[in-house]
This record gives structure tokens, C-alpha cells and sequence, in this order.
């Protein structure tokens, strides 16, 4: 819509999470780092956490792609198979079918779960023998089912004595901490071995953000966010990926719609606005404003009939 007025190639801040827009921010090259040292060492269970919207579906197709780009070796060798879990909720059954199929193991569609769970070792010791590792992804992981989990911890026993027949790697939010710190979890929390967290981002990296966007879109001229409206941008989304690419495209639209090649503080106001997550959180300030401005008004009213209010007046002033 507005790609063309900005000098873009594509819209900057589209919610799909494309591997060719990934910013290389601080938290997420650190979590990057972490997957990729622990599955290039063979260390087995990795897990990731961060709140909605901080990028971890982006973070995991970024995984999913490095292990594509690194799945053969020189001589052709296979190194990795990624096997990307997108449905968190499948029953344990449903899981194992689905290891089975991505492992090639015929008719998996129909094996009963013992049957299952021993063809997949066998497949797993076979890949094992030609140097590969299976790598089990799974995105939205605080919603796998009880049973899952302990079929998750079942898998996670495959190994020989020098190394682990698979790896695995739990994308989740907050409640994933919540759910392994139950006591019938404790097996399964023992074995993992790297803890990463997404964070938000900081307010002096929200100018990288945004213009490293831009820039992957074609944008190759002055910045078109003013400082102060960065500023506003970082106060209305408190540094969440998601919500900030949503302000901006917003912010974008009402600078096009008033023939401006400059998104101003306003135009961030205006988005904030048609924005649910960020007007409530407006509104609650408002409210939570009022209410203290109304608690201090009665306190100085009950203060002058009691005949105290000039002597805290002078101390509030």
C-alpha cells in the first residue's frame, strides 16, 4: 500500500515471521548463539522462554534455517534432521507418529506406541552411526500435554555411551517455567541443559530495530522515524517485537495517508490508539492517575475538617 511512497521493496513490518527480516538484537543473537553451540556440541535439551510477541517463532524458523543450510556436510554427508513439532498439542501417540514419519520409518501412521518408540531408537542409533543427529523443535511448547511431556522425557533417555540419539530443543512462554516446576516434571527439567530467555527490547536499540527493518525492505535513505517519535514508539510497545512492528506499520500508514515522508510523534499516537494492547494500557495509567489524584483530594479534604491541611499543604509544597 504505502511500500512504493517510502522507496520500499516490501512491507518492513509484516507479522510473518521471515528469517530475512531477523534483527540481530542482543537477546535474540544470544539465544541463537546458545542453540546453535548446544546442538553443534551435542548437548542434548535446550530450552527458550520469552513473553508474547518477543520473537521466538521468528528465533525458531532462524534455528530450523541454520540446520537447513548446515544439514550436509562437504562430502555430502548428512548432519542434522530437523524435526519441527508446530502443534504443541498432539497426545503422546501423535508425537511419536509424528518423529516416525520425519524419520522416514515406514508405516508409522499405524504403529501402536511401544512399536513406535522402538523404531524410532533403531533409527535413531542408525543415524547415529553415519554422524547425524535428529533435532525435535517444538514451538509453543507450555502447551504440550502431560503425557507429552513425559513421552518428551522417554525420548530424551535414547542415547549410547558417548553421546544422546536426539536432541531437543522447547520454544515457550512463561508458563513452560511454570509447568517443569511441577514436581512430576522434575526428571524432565533435570535434563535441560541450556536455559535461554528472549527479552524485550531495550529503548536505545528501538532505532536499530526499526531502520534494520526498513533496511531489509529496500530503505536506503534518511531515517523515517523522528527521535522523538522512537521515543513514543518505545513507550507505547515497551520494547515487544510484535507490537512494535504492529505501531509501526500503523504509524507508516498515517504519515502515507497525510502525504508525509516522516512518521512523527503523532503519527505513533494515532496507532497507539487503533491499538487495543497499547490504548488499554493507556487508559489504566489514566485510571490509575485519576484514582490517586482523587485519593489525594479526599485526604485534604478530611485533613481541613480535621484542621491539619495547612500544615501538609506546606509540606507538599
Amino acid at each position: 500500500m504505502y511500500e512504493g511512497f517510502f522507496g520500499l521493496n516490501h512491507a518492513p513490518f509484516s507479522l510473518t515471521p521471515d528469517t530475512e527480516r531477523f534483527v540481530s538484537l542482543a537477546s535474540h543473537q544470544a539465544c541463537f548463539d546458545v542453540l546453535r553451540f548446544a546442538i553443534e556440541s551435542n548437548e542434548g535439551f535446550v530450552k527458550v522462554v520469552g513473553d508474547v510477541g518477543t520473537g521466538k517463532t521468528l528465533l525458531c524458523r532462524k534455528l530450523l534455517h541454520h540446520l537447513d543450510q548446515h544439514a550436509t556436510v562437504e562430502d555430502g554427508a548428512q548432519r542434522f534432521i530437523p524435526i519441527y513439532i508446530p502443534n504443541p498439542m498432539l497426545s503422546a501417540l501423535g508425537l511419536m507418529r509424528a518423529i516416525a514419519s520425519a524419520l522416514d520409518i515406514p508405516g508409522a501412521g499405524s504403529m501402536r506406541y511401544a512399536d513406535l518408540f522402538e523404531s524410532i531408537q533403531q533409527a535413531l542409533v542408525l543415524q547415529t552411526r553415519q554422524e547425524c543427529t535428529a533435532v525435535i523443535i517444538i514451538d509453543e511448547a507450555q502447551a504440550l500435554p502431560p503425557d507429552t511431556l513425559e513421552a518428551l522425557r522417554l525420548i530424551t533417555n535414547l542415547e549410547t555411551e558417548t553421546r544422546k540419539l536426539v536432541q531437543i530443543v522447547l520454544f515457550g512462554q512463561p508458563e513452560l517455567d511454570v509447568v517443569l516446576a511441577e514436581h512430576r516434571f522434575r526428571q524432565l527439567r533435570q535434563r535441560i541443559g541450556f536455559h535461554a530467555r528472549l527479552e524485550p527490547l531495550a529503548s536505545e536499540h528501538v532505532g536499530h530495530y526499526v531502520q534494520a527493518r526498513l533496511q531489509a525492505s529496500g530503505y536506503n535513505g534518511i531515517p523515517l522515524f523522528s527521535p522523538a517519535a522512537l521515543r513514543q514508539l518505545y513507550r507505547h510497545s515497551r520494547g515487544v517485537p510484535r507490537m512494535l512492528n504492529i505501531l509501526c506499520h500503523k504509524a507508516m500508514l498515517s504519515a502515507y495517508g497525510r502525504g508525509d515522508r516522516r512518521i512523527t510523534p503523532k503519527d505513533i499516537h494515532r496507532a497507539a490508539d487503533d491499538t487495543p494492547a497499547t490504548a488499554g494500557r493507556r487508559n489504566h495509567r489514566a485510571i490509575a492517575g485519576l484514582v490517586a489524584l482523587a485519593v489525594l483530594a479526599a485526604l485534604l479534604v478530611w485533613l481541613n475538617l480535621s484542621g491539619q491541611a495547612p500544615t501538609v499543604l506546606e509540606w507538599l509544597s
